[in-house]
């Protein structure tokens, strides 16, 4: 199946200057890119071309950087790990028209770019946003994938209950006039992140004109059962509910936006059945900032005890 690309406005691109990312902290990986009908994806591709794959989906307001504790160690254990921006994050081109976002556009260029790269026997881990497109991704082409790890994440219809903890996020995330990105993933990390890599979490954001996807992406949150992607998180949910393949949770002890959630997939998806899943204590939402390394080896742990 080809994934269809959505329509944009092509002339109101906006590409974050490379010299941004001078510098930056432990993050030695070079970018590759791939063209989406004139979008520009970034993406991190390490590790050997025919060892078995790790895609690793960031969510809001991070970018690829946000895993570079963890690629090295998935990369030792002989993974080959990949790491792609969403559009509009990260070093991915980022429109500056806000009409040309939408859940199901993120959804559909992560699709797209997931054909275009061929992702065959993969291990998904995904976090925040990345759970909301990873999870489509994997309930888009199940055969992609031979197993699934979330963390700190979910697939919201609308018609749960949202976690006040959220609304409060959204409100800011659309209204506030000040909107400090690094500050912004500090405050959701258990432990202190350095000032090198609060610059690291701005770099991608030279002005407010490269924060649109940033300050939307709260509003496409599925809420109500009048969200534009009910219908399509309520499919997906059909397609999990039959997922027998191995499914991992990973959720840390101290995020107030997803703590609890991970008893929802125990409970509805088969391949959950089992497994070892586990708290992340001492973290909080960017469990992939706090516990890194941990959740890494707990990854690696877990596909070796889930062989394909």
């Amino acid at each position: 199946m080809t994934t269809l690309l959505p329509s944009i406005h092509k002339d109101r691109v906006l590409r974050t200057p490379e010299e941004r990312f001078a510098g930056l902290t432990d993050f030695p990986y070079t970018p590759r890119y791939l063209e989406l009908d004139g979008l520009r994806v970034a993406y991190i591709d390490e590790g050997p071309r025919d060892a078995p794959p790790v895609l690793l989906m960031h969510g809001e307001p991070t970018w690829s950087y946000l895993y570079r504790k963890m690629i090295p160690v998935l990369v030792a254990a002989g993974h080959r790990v990949l790491v792609p921006d969403l559009v509009g994050f990260g070093r991915s081109d980022k429109p500056s028209h806000p009409a040309d976002y939408s859940y199901g556009n993120h959804v559909q260029w992560m699709c797209a770019w997931m054909e275009a790269v061929d992702l065959q026997g993969a291990t998904l881990f995904c976090q925040d946003w990345g759970s909301l497109i990873g999870l489509r991704m994997l309930t888009h082409s199940p055969q992609r994938f031979a197993r699934a790890v979330l963390g700190n994440g979910g697939l919201p219809t609308g018609a749960d209950p949202i976690p006040k903890a959220f609304l409060i996020w959204r409100a800011f995330a659309r209204f506030s006039p000040w909107f400090p990105i690094g500050r912004i993933v500090k405050a959701g990390c258990a432990a202190p992140l350095s000032d090198q890599d609060v610059a690291a979490y701005d770099a991608p954001f030279p002005n407010r004109r490269f924060t649109v996807a940033a300050r939307l992406f709260p509003t496409f949150v599925p809420t109500t059962p009048q969200n534009p992607e009910y219908t399509n998180n309520l499919a997906a949910w059909d397609v999990l509910k039959q997922w027998d393949k191995p499914f991992l949770t990973l959720f840390s002890s101290r995020d107030p936006i997803t703590r609890g959630g991970e008893r929802v997939f125990q409970k509805r998806v088969p391949g959950a059945a089992g497994q070892a899943h586990e708290t992340i204590r001492r973290a909080g939402h960017f469990l992939q900032e706090d516990k890194g390394a941990e959740v890494a080896q707990k990854i690696a742990a877990f596909i070796a005890a889930t062989p394909s």
